[in-house]
C-alpha cells in the first residue's frame, strides 16, 4: 500500500473514533439588542458574544464591542470619552442578559485606535467604572493599538466573564442573579 494510502486511511480512523469521542460544548449566541444591535443585520459575520455551560460553569465571551447603537450605527463620533463610556454600557448590556455582572468579569482586552493620544482618558474612565461597579480584585486586561473594523470607532472591548450555573444553562430569568450580585 503506497504511503499515502496508508496516511489518509490513518487520518481516516482518528477522525472516526474523535467523531465517536468527541462531545461538543453546549454554546449560544448572546445578544442585548436593546442596547446594540446583532451584527449579521449590517453584515457582519459574528455574534456579539457566546455563552458556554460547561459542567456547573458558565463562561461568557464577550466580542469587542464598541460604540454602537441598536441599530448598528456609530454613536459619539469623534469623542473618545463618550466612546468609552458607551461601549462599557453596551457590554454591560451583555453581560446582564445573561444573568451576569462586572464582577463576574476575568478579563479584557481593550483596543485604541491611538493609545498615545488616548490611554491617560480610558485609564480614568475604567479606573471610575470599575470603581462604580466595586470590583476586587481587577479583571486581567491589556491595552492594544489597533485599527478597529470602522474609521469612526476609537475604542473596542472584548471581555471574558465566568460563574457558577444555578440556572441550567438558560439565559432567561437571568436578572434576578444580576440583581442579587450587585
Amino acid at each position: 500500500m503506497p504511503v499515502q494510502d496508508t496516511l489518509l486511511e490513518a487520518t481516516g480512523t482518528q477522525k472516526a473514533k474523535a467523531a465517536k469521542s468527541h462531545k461538543p460544548i453546549p454554546k449560544r449566541a448572546i445578544s442585548a439588542p436593546g442596547a446594540l444591535n446583532e451584527a449579521p443585520r449590517y453584515g457582519s459575520a459574528f455574534s456579539r458574544g457566546l455563552r458556554l455551560d460547561i459542567k456547573g460553569m458558565t463562561i461568557l465571551l464577550i466580542s469587542g464591542t464598541a460604540s454602537v447603537d441598536d441599530a448598528g450605527r456609530t454613536v459619539h463620533v469623534g469623542d473618545f470619552n463618550a466612546q468609552t463610556w458607551r461601549t462599557y454600557r453596551n457590554i454591560t448590556a451583555l453581560l446582564e442578559a445573561e444573568g451576569a455582572t462586572w464582577k463576574d468579569v476575568i478579563r479584557t482586552t481593550c483596543y485604541l485606535r491611538d493609545i498615545e493620544r488616548d490611554y491617560a482618558a480610558f485609564n480614568e474612565i475604567r479606573t471610575q467604572f470599575f470603581q462604580e461597579q466595586g470590583l476586587n480584585p481587577l479583571p486581567a486586561s491589556t491595552g492594544i493599538q489597533a485599527i478597529l473594523c470602522r474609521p469612526d470607532l476609537l475604542i473596542e472591548i472584548e471581555a471574558m466573564a465566568i460563574f457558577e450555573s444555578d440556572r441550567g444553562g438558560s439565559g432567561s430569568n437571568n436578572g434576578e442573579r444580576a440583581k442579587a450580585a450587585a
